[in-house]
């Protein structure tokens, strides 16, 4: 437990500022999210350096396309969540109202860092803006030893989460669901104002992060084309057409189990809406061996970078992040990370060629 920083007292009460909901807490009171309670007039983040989710990804997981490729990930997640998902895949943490976890400093989380060979630090699992002190605090020691940070998000911050995030963050990965439609989250994600997630974007490129998009198509509640589409302009509009996009096939889970997995077809449906919105680098997700994983180059057409799932099987760059048939450059970022990494990746690709 530590004091958050995020927050502003009121007469006895105070209001945490980390995310959208801005809860006014009276003294003893826990805000939405389950881990941020007012204790004698301060606001305390209860999972501070209590994570009940440690793990060694890859970094494509997240995923990152565009950031790091190859590279593995350490990820943090705690309990809580400011969302609240009705067909959440990590609901045992997000939607749990308990503070359990495993005792995890700072100072140890970069150590264990380095040790399995990350090159990043990624806060995930649960929303990690609601544990956003505990991420600045790893994060802040992370980059001292050369470690990138990530944030895979709901995009639900505020202002000042995204100042305080200025200070650590180099990549965000933000997911919308059900293509971001107003009344998909309020009904199943408990969301009363989807549009400040767009308000939220404009202040992470302003802050310079590396910014990618993932978007879960639910099927029969959350598929319509005509959202996929308002959605994708409004991304090329304000983030740029070089901005990644993935679309993710839903699987039934939780509250709404009764629902089918996302038909493959319906996810291609919308990846061609995107394209002649004028997308550049557009995804499938959670479809293993579909074409659509692997990233294309622009002008020439040809795979620069095929995947099976999670894993890099062909790169076709050069140590520039060039088409090495056409060479255009590809938006990619961490070269200062990846000189040995990608040495590897191309001698792995010759090898399987």
């Amino acid at each position: 437990m530590k004091e958050a920083i995020l927050y502003k007292k009121l007469n006895g009460k105070v209001q945490c500022t980390a995310c959208r909901r801005r809860c006014v807490l009276e003294e003893g009171q826990i805000g939405f999210c389950g881990v941020r309670k007012n204790i004698k007039g301060k606001l305390r983040l209860l999972v501070h350096s209590l994570p009940n989710a440690v793990n060694v990804d890859p970094i494509e997981k997240k995923p990152l396309f565009h950031f790091l490729p190859g590279t593995l990930a350490f990820s943090i997640g705690t309990q809580g969540c400011n969302f609240a998902c009705q067909f959440c895949q990590n609901y045992d943490l997000s939607q749990r109202r308990e503070i359990i976890g495993v005792r995890l400093t700072p100072t140890q989380a970069v150590k264990m860092a380095l040790d399995y060979g990350c090159k990043s630090i990624s806060y995930t699992y649960n929303e990690p803006t609601i544990f956003i002190e505990y991420a600045y605090d790893i994060g802040k020691l992370a980059r001292k030893k050369g470690l990138a940070n990530t944030f895979v998000t709901n995009g639900y911050e505020t202002e000042e989460s995204v100042e305080l995030m200025e200070e650590f963050v180099d990549a965000v990965t933000v997911d919308f669901k059900g293509n971001g439609n107003p009344q998909f989250y309020l009904k199943y994600m408990g969301v009363p104002k989807e549009e400040e997630i767009y308000q939220t974007l404009l202040m992470m490129k302003e802050a310079g992060f590396h910014i990618e998009i993932t978007d879960l198509v639910v099927p029969k509640i959350g598929d319509s084309l005509e959202d996929a589409k308002k959605l994708v302009r409004w991304i090329v509009e304000n983030l740029g057409e070089e901005t990644p996009i993935h679309f993710l096939r839903f699987f039934p889970h939780y509250l709404l189990s009764n629902l089918p997995p996302t038909p493959v077809e319906t996810l291609e449906k919308h990846t061609k809406i995107a394209k002649e919105e004028g997308m550049k680098f557009v995804y499938i997700g959670n479809v293993p061996g579909h074409p659509l994983e692997h990233t294309y180059c622009p002008k020439c057409g040809k795979p620069v970078i095929e995947r099976y799932g999670i894993e890099i099987v062909g790169w076709h760059l050069d140590e520039n992040f060039r088409c090495k048939y056409c060479g255009y450059k590809i938006p990619i970022k961490g070269e200062n990370f990846l000189k040995e990494k990608l040495e590897n990746l191309k001698k792995e690709s010759q090898n399987r060629e």
